[in-house]
Protein backbone atom coordinates (compact mmCIF):
# COMPACT_ATOMS: atom_id res chain seq x y z
CA UNK A 1 0.00 0.00 0.00
CA UNK A 2 1.99 3.03 -1.05
CA UNK A 3 2.73 5.44 1.99
CA UNK A 4 2.05 8.86 0.04
CA UNK A 5 1.23 11.59 2.62
CA UNK A 6 4.57 13.69 2.21
CA UNK A 7 1.81 16.21 1.64
CA UNK A 8 0.24 15.87 5.04
CA UNK A 9 2.95 17.57 6.48
CA UNK A 10 1.78 21.14 7.06
CA UNK A 11 -1.30 19.10 8.09
CA UNK A 12 0.02 16.95 10.92
CA UNK A 13 2.43 20.13 12.29
CA UNK A 14 -1.09 22.04 12.85
CA UNK A 15 -2.04 19.35 14.72
CA UNK A 16 0.55 18.50 16.78
CA UNK A 17 0.02 22.62 17.44
CA UNK A 18 -3.81 21.65 18.75
CA UNK A 19 -5.48 22.57 15.97
CA UNK A 20 -8.80 20.27 16.14
CA UNK A 21 -9.78 20.74 12.46
CA UNK A 22 -6.10 19.78 11.34
CA UNK A 23 -6.50 17.02 13.07
CA UNK A 24 -9.80 16.13 12.16
CA UNK A 25 -8.28 16.38 7.93
CA UNK A 26 -6.40 13.29 8.88
CA UNK A 27 -9.51 11.56 10.49
CA UNK A 28 -11.17 11.74 7.51
CA UNK A 29 -8.06 10.84 5.38
CA UNK A 30 -7.60 7.53 7.79
CA UNK A 31 -11.01 6.24 9.12
CA UNK A 32 -12.19 4.25 6.36
CA UNK A 33 -8.68 2.45 5.73
CA UNK A 34 -7.51 1.80 9.47
CA UNK A 35 -11.60 0.53 10.08
CA UNK A 36 -11.04 -1.73 7.10
CA UNK A 37 -7.37 -3.00 8.96
CA UNK A 38 -9.11 -2.83 12.24
CA UNK A 39 -12.21 -5.01 10.59
CA UNK A 40 -9.30 -8.11 9.37
CA UNK A 41 -8.30 -8.05 12.69
CA UNK A 42 -11.34 -8.59 14.96
CA UNK A 43 -14.44 -9.79 11.98
CA UNK A 44 -16.84 -7.49 13.44
CA UNK A 45 -17.56 -3.93 12.10
CA UNK A 46 -19.23 -3.23 15.13
CA UNK A 47 -15.78 -3.73 17.14
CA UNK A 48 -13.72 -2.10 14.18
CA UNK A 49 -15.61 1.19 14.22
CA UNK A 50 -15.34 1.27 18.46
CA UNK A 51 -11.27 0.34 18.25
CA UNK A 52 -11.12 2.86 15.21
CA UNK A 53 -12.04 5.64 17.69
CA UNK A 54 -10.25 4.61 20.28
CA UNK A 55 -7.23 5.08 17.61
CA UNK A 56 -7.88 8.44 16.52
CA UNK A 57 -8.37 9.23 20.76
CA UNK A 58 -4.79 7.70 21.24
CA UNK A 59 -3.07 9.80 18.19
CA UNK A 60 -4.78 12.66 19.44
CA UNK A 61 -3.25 12.11 22.76
CA UNK A 62 -0.03 10.95 21.99
CA UNK A 63 0.59 13.44 18.58
CA UNK A 64 2.71 15.67 20.23
CA UNK A 65 5.20 12.84 20.56
CA UNK A 66 5.07 12.35 16.88
CA UNK A 67 8.62 11.95 15.61
CA UNK A 68 7.89 11.47 11.70
CA UNK A 69 10.55 9.05 11.86
CA UNK A 70 7.91 7.10 10.08
CA UNK A 71 4.80 8.28 8.28
CA UNK A 72 1.67 9.15 9.55
CA UNK A 73 -0.27 5.99 8.22
CA UNK A 74 2.82 3.61 9.62
CA UNK A 75 2.39 5.31 13.06
CA UNK A 76 -1.53 5.19 12.77
CA UNK A 77 -1.34 1.79 11.49
CA UNK A 78 1.04 1.02 14.47
CA UNK A 79 -1.59 2.29 17.23
CA UNK A 80 -4.53 0.51 15.34
CA UNK A 81 -3.08 -2.89 15.63
CA UNK A 82 -2.31 -2.79 19.18
CA UNK A 83 -5.41 -1.37 19.73
CA UNK A 84 -7.44 -4.56 18.32
CA UNK A 85 -4.58 -6.64 20.44
CA UNK A 86 -5.91 -5.22 23.29
CA UNK A 87 -9.43 -4.95 22.68
CA UNK A 88 -8.50 -9.25 21.93
CA UNK A 89 -6.87 -9.50 24.78
CA UNK A 90 -9.86 -7.94 26.73
CA UNK A 91 -12.75 -9.48 25.15
CA UNK A 92 -13.97 -12.58 26.81
CA UNK A 93 -16.27 -13.30 24.11
CA UNK A 94 -13.38 -13.44 21.48
CA UNK A 95 -14.63 -16.11 21.88
CA UNK A 96 -15.52 -19.46 21.25
CA UNK A 97 -14.63 -20.78 18.08
CA UNK A 98 -16.02 -23.80 16.58
CA UNK A 99 -13.61 -26.09 15.33
CA UNK A 100 -12.66 -26.57 11.51
CA UNK A 101 -13.37 -30.19 11.59
CA UNK A 102 -17.02 -30.02 12.59
CA UNK A 103 -19.24 -32.10 10.74
CA UNK A 104 -22.90 -31.64 10.86
CA UNK A 105 -24.81 -34.79 8.41
CA UNK A 106 -21.41 -35.61 7.39
CA UNK A 107 -20.72 -31.82 6.22
CA UNK A 108 -17.75 -29.90 7.36
CA UNK A 109 -18.66 -26.40 8.60
CA UNK A 110 -18.11 -23.66 5.93
CA UNK A 111 -15.30 -21.21 7.44
CA UNK A 112 -17.79 -18.24 7.74
CA UNK A 113 -20.18 -20.27 10.43
CA UNK A 114 -16.92 -20.91 12.83
CA UNK A 115 -16.68 -16.92 14.32
CA UNK A 116 -19.95 -16.48 15.34
CA UNK A 117 -19.08 -12.56 15.61
CA UNK A 118 -18.50 -12.29 12.39
CA UNK A 119 -20.49 -9.37 10.57
CA UNK A 120 -20.16 -8.49 6.62
CA UNK A 121 -19.02 -5.21 5.85
CA UNK A 122 -20.84 -2.54 3.01
CA UNK A 123 -19.08 -2.25 -0.36
CA UNK A 124 -19.82 1.39 0.08
CA UNK A 125 -16.30 1.66 2.90
CA UNK A 126 -14.21 -0.75 0.42
CA UNK A 127 -14.70 1.73 -2.33
CA UNK A 128 -13.61 4.90 -0.01
CA UNK A 129 -10.76 3.08 1.23
CA UNK A 130 -9.95 2.03 -2.84
CA UNK A 131 -10.69 6.16 -3.99
CA UNK A 132 -7.46 6.62 -1.98
CA UNK A 133 -5.97 3.74 -3.66
CA UNK A 134 -5.44 4.37 -7.06
CA UNK A 135 -3.00 2.08 -7.87
CA UNK A 136 -5.21 -0.96 -9.71
CA UNK A 137 -3.25 -3.44 -7.44
CA UNK A 138 -4.14 -1.98 -4.16
CA UNK A 139 -7.93 -2.37 -5.62
CA UNK A 140 -7.20 -5.82 -5.99
CA UNK A 141 -6.01 -6.67 -2.66
CA UNK A 142 -8.72 -4.83 -0.78
CA UNK A 143 -11.02 -7.40 -2.58
CA UNK A 144 -9.43 -10.86 -2.34
CA UNK A 145 -7.97 -9.93 1.62
CA UNK A 146 -11.66 -9.11 2.71
CA UNK A 147 -13.95 -11.60 1.42
CA UNK A 148 -16.10 -13.06 4.50
CA UNK A 149 -14.09 -16.30 3.97
CA UNK A 150 -10.36 -15.10 4.44
CA UNK A 151 -11.75 -12.95 7.19
CA UNK A 152 -13.03 -15.40 9.23
CA UNK A 153 -10.28 -17.96 8.89
CA UNK A 154 -8.01 -15.12 9.99
CA UNK A 155 -10.02 -15.47 13.30
CA UNK A 156 -8.72 -18.61 13.63
CA UNK A 157 -4.92 -17.28 13.92
CA UNK A 158 -3.67 -16.41 17.42
CA UNK A 159 -3.73 -12.91 17.97
CA UNK A 160 0.09 -11.68 17.01
CA UNK A 161 0.40 -13.98 13.86
CA UNK A 162 -3.30 -12.59 12.79
CA UNK A 163 -1.62 -9.06 13.48
CA UNK A 164 2.15 -10.37 11.35
CA UNK A 165 -0.11 -11.91 8.65
CA UNK A 166 -2.60 -8.58 7.92
CA UNK A 167 0.49 -6.58 7.99
CA UNK A 168 2.63 -8.44 5.59
CA UNK A 169 0.08 -9.87 3.14
CA UNK A 170 -2.47 -6.92 3.56
CA UNK A 171 -1.12 -3.85 4.15
CA UNK A 172 2.45 -4.76 2.69
CA UNK A 173 5.05 -4.32 5.44
CA UNK A 174 8.49 -5.35 4.70
CA UNK A 175 9.02 -8.01 7.85
CA UNK A 176 11.61 -5.49 9.52
CA UNK A 177 9.03 -2.66 10.02
CA UNK A 178 6.36 -4.85 11.32
CA UNK A 179 8.78 -6.31 13.77
CA UNK A 180 9.18 -2.96 15.10
CA UNK A 181 6.28 -1.94 15.40
CA UNK A 182 5.32 -5.62 16.96
CA UNK A 183 8.29 -5.17 19.46
CA UNK A 184 9.88 -8.18 17.94
CA UNK A 185 12.20 -10.32 15.65
CA UNK A 186 12.65 -10.80 11.99
CA UNK A 187 13.35 -13.95 12.51
CA UNK A 188 10.19 -14.03 14.85
CA UNK A 189 7.74 -12.26 12.67
CA UNK A 190 8.85 -14.71 9.82
CA UNK A 191 7.93 -18.00 11.62
CA UNK A 192 4.55 -16.11 12.48
CA UNK A 193 4.22 -15.43 9.02
CA UNK A 194 4.76 -18.89 7.82
CA UNK A 195 2.49 -20.40 10.50
CA UNK A 196 -0.11 -17.81 9.71
CA UNK A 197 -0.22 -18.99 6.07
CA UNK A 198 -0.14 -22.70 6.82
CA UNK A 199 -3.11 -21.93 9.10
CA UNK A 200 -5.16 -20.30 6.42
CA UNK A 201 -4.45 -22.30 4.01
CA UNK A 202 -5.98 -25.54 6.17
CA UNK A 203 -9.25 -23.28 6.39
CA UNK A 204 -9.15 -21.60 3.34
CA UNK A 205 -7.85 -24.93 1.26
CA UNK A 206 -4.44 -25.82 0.12
CA UNK A 207 -4.69 -23.47 -3.65
CA UNK A 208 -3.72 -20.48 -2.16
CA UNK A 209 -3.98 -19.14 -5.54
CA UNK A 210 -7.59 -20.11 -5.58
CA UNK A 211 -8.61 -17.89 -2.69
CA UNK A 212 -6.28 -15.25 -3.69
CA UNK A 213 -7.28 -14.53 -7.31
CA UNK A 214 -10.65 -15.16 -7.48
CA UNK A 215 -12.60 -13.53 -9.99
CA UNK A 216 -14.29 -10.64 -9.45
CA UNK A 217 -18.28 -10.61 -9.95
CA UNK A 218 -19.39 -9.94 -13.11
CA UNK A 219 -22.85 -8.07 -14.74
CA UNK A 220 -23.93 -11.82 -15.46
CA UNK A 221 -23.52 -12.26 -11.16
CA UNK A 222 -25.71 -9.32 -10.80
CA UNK A 223 -28.57 -10.77 -13.16
CA UNK A 224 -27.79 -14.19 -11.22
CA UNK A 225 -28.39 -12.75 -7.89
CA UNK A 226 -31.43 -10.98 -9.38
CA UNK A 227 -33.12 -14.36 -10.46
CA UNK A 228 -32.15 -15.91 -7.28
CA UNK A 229 -33.86 -13.02 -5.12
CA UNK A 230 -36.94 -13.25 -7.79
CA UNK A 231 -37.07 -17.53 -7.11
CA UNK A 232 -36.72 -16.95 -3.52
CA UNK A 233 -39.45 -14.38 -3.41
CA UNK A 234 -41.94 -16.62 -5.39
CA UNK A 235 -41.58 -19.93 -3.71
CA UNK A 236 -40.17 -21.03 -6.74
CA UNK A 237 -38.80 -24.88 -5.98
CA UNK A 238 -37.59 -25.42 -9.54
CA UNK A 239 -36.14 -22.13 -9.83
CA UNK A 240 -33.82 -22.22 -6.98
CA UNK A 241 -32.76 -25.70 -8.04
CA UNK A 242 -31.77 -24.53 -11.35
CA UNK A 243 -29.37 -21.72 -9.67
CA UNK A 244 -27.73 -23.37 -7.26
CA UNK A 245 -24.63 -25.56 -7.98
CA UNK A 246 -25.20 -28.99 -7.03
CA UNK A 247 -23.16 -29.25 -3.72
CA UNK A 248 -24.31 -25.95 -2.93
CA UNK A 249 -24.10 -25.11 0.80
CA UNK A 250 -25.71 -22.97 3.67
CA UNK A 251 -24.98 -21.46 6.62
CA UNK A 252 -26.92 -19.59 9.19
CA UNK A 253 -25.22 -17.80 11.64
CA UNK A 254 -26.76 -17.99 15.25
CA UNK A 255 -29.60 -15.36 15.30
CA UNK A 256 -29.92 -15.07 11.40
CA UNK A 257 -32.66 -16.46 9.03
CA UNK A 258 -34.82 -18.23 11.16
CA UNK A 259 -32.11 -19.82 13.11
CA UNK A 260 -33.07 -18.92 16.69
CA UNK A 261 -30.64 -21.51 18.35
CA UNK A 262 -27.67 -20.20 20.11
CA UNK A 263 -25.54 -21.82 17.55
CA UNK A 264 -24.77 -22.19 13.78
CA UNK A 265 -26.45 -24.22 11.27
CA UNK A 266 -25.44 -25.38 7.77
CA UNK A 267 -26.39 -27.91 5.31
CA UNK A 268 -24.97 -28.89 1.41
CA UNK A 269 -26.83 -30.24 -1.51
CA UNK A 270 -30.05 -29.08 -3.72
CA UNK A 271 -32.36 -31.80 -1.83
CA UNK A 272 -31.35 -30.71 1.42
CA UNK A 273 -31.71 -26.95 0.80
CA UNK A 274 -35.03 -27.01 -0.34
CA UNK A 275 -36.12 -29.33 2.32
CA UNK A 276 -34.95 -27.15 5.04
CA UNK A 277 -36.49 -24.56 3.61
CA UNK A 278 -39.69 -25.81 2.47
CA UNK A 279 -41.67 -24.72 6.16
CA UNK A 280 -40.41 -20.93 4.81
CA UNK A 281 -41.23 -21.19 1.13
CA UNK A 282 -44.50 -23.04 1.62
CA UNK A 283 -45.61 -22.61 5.03
CA UNK A 284 -47.70 -19.77 6.14
CA UNK A 285 -47.63 -16.81 4.13
CA UNK A 286 -45.21 -14.70 5.01
CA UNK A 287 -44.54 -11.12 3.75
CA UNK A 288 -40.97 -10.69 3.04
CA UNK A 289 -39.24 -7.67 1.36
CA UNK A 290 -35.96 -8.13 -0.60
CA UNK A 291 -32.97 -6.07 -1.82
CA UNK A 292 -29.72 -6.82 -3.20
CA UNK A 293 -26.86 -5.53 -1.74
CA UNK A 294 -23.28 -5.68 -1.91
CA UNK A 295 -20.70 -6.57 1.36
CA UNK A 296 -16.89 -7.76 0.93
CA UNK A 297 -17.27 -7.75 -2.54
CA UNK A 298 -19.98 -10.20 -2.78
CA UNK A 299 -23.55 -10.37 -3.83
CA UNK A 300 -26.25 -10.28 -1.92
CA UNK A 301 -29.39 -9.92 -0.31
CA UNK A 302 -30.94 -7.97 3.19
CA UNK A 303 -34.26 -9.26 4.15
CA UNK A 304 -37.04 -7.89 5.98
CA UNK A 305 -40.26 -10.19 7.18
CA UNK A 306 -44.08 -9.41 8.57
CA UNK A 307 -45.58 -11.82 10.41
CA UNK A 308 -48.83 -12.24 10.24
CA UNK A 309 -51.03 -10.06 12.56
CA UNK A 310 -48.23 -7.29 12.74
CA UNK A 311 -48.40 -4.38 10.68
CA UNK A 312 -44.62 -3.68 10.05
CA UNK A 313 -41.64 -5.41 8.08
CA UNK A 314 -38.49 -6.25 10.68
CA UNK A 315 -34.95 -6.97 9.41
CA UNK A 316 -34.58 -10.66 8.83
CA UNK A 317 -31.36 -11.34 7.52
CA UNK A 318 -28.67 -10.47 5.42
CA UNK A 319 -27.58 -12.71 3.13
CA UNK A 320 -24.32 -13.60 1.34
CA UNK A 321 -23.63 -15.50 -2.12
CA UNK A 322 -20.96 -17.05 -3.36
CA UNK A 323 -20.77 -17.23 -7.44
CA UNK A 324 -19.35 -19.74 -9.34
CA UNK A 325 -19.18 -20.84 -12.65
CA UNK A 326 -22.43 -19.26 -13.07
CA UNK A 327 -24.16 -20.86 -9.93
CA UNK A 328 -24.75 -20.21 -6.35
CA UNK A 329 -22.18 -22.38 -4.36
CA UNK A 330 -22.80 -20.78 -0.75
CA UNK A 331 -25.12 -19.13 0.60
CA UNK A 332 -24.03 -17.73 4.16
CA UNK A 333 -26.96 -15.74 6.07
CA UNK A 334 -25.92 -13.30 8.72
CA UNK A 335 -28.08 -11.33 11.43
CA UNK A 336 -29.27 -8.16 10.25
CA UNK A 337 -28.12 -6.11 12.70
CA UNK A 338 -25.85 -3.55 10.83
CA UNK A 339 -28.48 -3.35 7.97
CA UNK A 340 -27.95 0.68 9.00
CA UNK A 341 -24.40 0.28 8.07
CA UNK A 342 -25.84 0.05 4.36
CA UNK A 343 -28.10 2.48 4.49
CA UNK A 344 -31.00 0.06 5.00
CA UNK A 345 -33.70 0.17 7.89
Amino acid sequence: MAERDGDLGAVVAAARGGDEAAFGVLVDRFRPELTLHCYRMLGSLDDAEDVTQEVFLLAWRGLAGFEERASVRTWLYRIATHACLGRHARDRRRRRLLASTTVMDGVAAPVVATVPWLQPVPDDLLDRVVAREPDPAAAVASRETVEVAFVAALQHLPPRQRAVAVLRDVVGWPADRCATALGTSVPAVNSALQRARAALRRHLGPDESAWRARPAPTGDDRALIRRYIDAVERADDVAIASLLAPDAVVSHQPGAGGNDTTEPAWYAGVDTILEAWAPALHGPPLDMRWQEVWANRTPGAASWIRLPGTTEHRPFALTLLRVERGRVAEVAVFRPERLEAFGLR
